[in-house]
């Protein structure tokens, strides 16, 4: 998928976890829902300044629609993301986080 397509895929999923319709996430972003959709079909790239906007609206970080963790291909990538992550929490969250993978892939 190209960049494009995955920066717009990404708002996407941003703004449906956020529970918003793409008509109340343009409003808030001050554009038109039919280019919110332009954009999130990847059939448009927005201004740095729309950016922004569309991240207020989510309340978001601009950064968040560049990340593409889907995509990534290299384990070793991959497995510092995950480290990186997880040297966040404390002993309880990592209890925790130990068994949702369990769970997940049925250690």
């Amino acid at each position: 998928m190209e960049r494009q397509a995955l920066f717009g895929s990404r708002i996407r999923s941003i703004r449906e976890a956020a529970n918003l319709s793409r008509e109340t996430a343009a409003e808030r972003a001050g554009t038109g829902a039919n280019y919110l959709g332009e954009v999130e079909r990847g059939e448009k790239f927005p201004t740095l300044e729309m950016i922004e906007r569309i991240a207020t609206a989510l309340e978001v970080s601009p950064s968040t629609f560049f990340e593409y963790e889907a995509e990534e291909i290299d384990s070793q990538i991959l497995m510092s993301k995950i480290q990186h992550l997880l040297s966040r929490l404390d002993t309880d969250q990592l209890r925790e986080a130990l068994r949702v993978l369990k769970a997940l892939f049925q250690m």
